[in-house]
């Protein structure tokens, strides 16, 4: 599948700028990308604290691709990853908005499953 290996090296672009950006922003927490090339899974996550002391962890994006489209499993960003893909030519019918509930995806611009 030709669109695999593109929607590999795009989702992997912006989650790594995204980290980059945020390491920039906060060099006490870190971002960690997390690639599963085989099992197409990729994550960012935060690691660290915030100066106040404050434990900073979770998981600010995860993405899946399944049967050749783009499952956004979970979005904490502002823009949206769907939007950056968009930007990058990737058609709105091979995403998926995963963290919405089936039911309410045939409402959203975006393919169902």
């Amino acid at each position: 599948m030709a669109n695999l290996e593109t929607y590999r090296n795009y989702i992997q672009q912006l989650i790594s700028e995204r980290a980059q950006r945020s390491m920039k922003a906060n060099p006490n927490v870190e971002a960690q990308t997390i690639f599963d090339v085989e099992r197409n899974h990729y994550q960012l996550v935060y690691v660290g604290w915030k100066p106040n002391g404050i434990r900073d962890y979770g998981c600010l994006l995860h993405v899946d691709i399944k049967n050749g489209k783009i499952w956004i499993q979970y979005d904490g960003t502002e823009d949206g990853i769907a939007n950056e893909l968009m930007a990058l030519g990737v058609p709105k019918h091979d995403i998926v908005l995963g963290f919405q509930p089936p039911s309410v995806r045939k409402f959203t611009e975006f393919a169902v499953s």
